[in-house]
């Protein structure tokens, strides 16, 4: 055996070190250790790819080589949130405790955005929180507000709301606004997405004013230049590292292809707690006869999700598909 490969059989076990990735750019990761230290590290091989949230095994680097480190193993994750389309898959985190998807009066709201969020939630295990920002603009909120009545009114099988739906003056907040973000996001993994625009970096900001001074670290240590938030950032709540917020890049698209055409009502409650009621098995819930949810569209089930329900349908019923 050469000195070469005697070396790497020798590397003891002992010297993996456990870590959180807290941000990325590209195949550069920012772990952070439990004593708070922070330092870049390379994934060694594809299977080593990690996303901010994941838990990791990395190796320093040898003495005299610099900081730097490489990650070793990805341990397993709990749930990933991602979306996939034809070309590729934009992971957004690994093992968080709920996603706050934050919409705005205006620019208005894209609900086919909305609604491919709530489905790509489901699918991950993951609870989500809709939240509508800039109340303070009368006319365009209460419309916005009204084109959410068909997820306010989506009802569990014990009677309560399946989504909590709220509404936000990110601008100008208050202390009660303050009081209910505390107690939403306590002790809690959050994923903040949504569009450009709605105002997702002045929530970060505000919650958390030492922000714009982590970003720029991460940003220094990937040498990425200006940040543009064009992956997910981790940030801390608390001095005790209890609870956190996770800043995710704006998207325009929003591409669903790793689920299935028949497992697209399971994740869509309005419409899966009354696809057991279909005379056949294989119903599409689209025109067969003694489909139940055909029977309650527009009594339960808004026009309006149904008609999503339709065009996702018809959409991940196209090949290819990576389910």
């Amino acid at each position: 055996m050469s000195r070469k490969h005697r070396s790497a059989a020798a590397q003891p076990a002992a010297a993996l070190e456990s870590g959180l990735v807290v941000g990325s750019h590209g195949r550069h990761c920012v772990v952070e250790s439990a004593d708070g230290s922070r330092r870049i590290c390379h994934p060694r091989g594809k299977k080593n790819q990690a996303v901010v949230g994941d838990q990791v095994l990395w190796l320093p680097a040898p003495p005299g080589q610099g900081e730097e480190g490489s990650i070793e193993q990805v341990q397993p994750r709990r749930n990933l949130l991602y979306r996939q389309d034809e070309i590729r898959t934009k992971s957004f985190a690994a093992n968080i405790d709920q996603v706050l998807i934050l919409i705005a009066a205006e620019p208005v709201f894209s609900e086919s955005q909305l609604a491919r969020a709530l489905i790509a939630a489901h699918e991950a295990g993951i609870p989500p929180i809709v939240a509508l920002n800039k109340s303070d603009l009368t006319g365009p909120f209460a419309q916005a507000w009204e084109r959410l009545a068909p997820y306010r009114a989506i009802i569990d099988a014990d009677g309560q709301p399946h989504y909590r739906v709220l509404g936000l003056n990110l601008a100008a907040p208050d202390a009660r606004q303050d009081q209910l973000l505390q107690e939403l996001l306590a002790d809690k993994v959050t994923l903040v997405l949504g569009p450009s625009g709605s105002g997702k970096s002045t929530l970060i900001n505000h919650l958390i004013p030492q922000a714009q001074a982590a970003t720029g670290e991460i940003s220094q240590a990937l040498n990425s230049g200006r940040h543009t938030t064009t992956t997910t950032t981790w940030y801390w709540l608390d001095a005790q590292r209890r609870g956190a917020l996770l800043d995710s890049p704006g998207f325009q698209g929003f591409g669903l292809r790793h689920i299935a055409p028949t497992a697209l009502a399971r994740y869509m409650p309005d419409i899966g707690q009354h696809a057991q009621g279909c005379k056949f098995y294989n119903c599409t819930h689209l025109h067969e006869p003694g489909c139940a949810v055909l029977a309650r569209v527009g009594q339960g089930i808004s026009v309006q999700r149904h008609r999503l329900y339709a065009d996702l349908f018809a959409e991940l019923s196209q090949r290819p598909h990576y389910g």
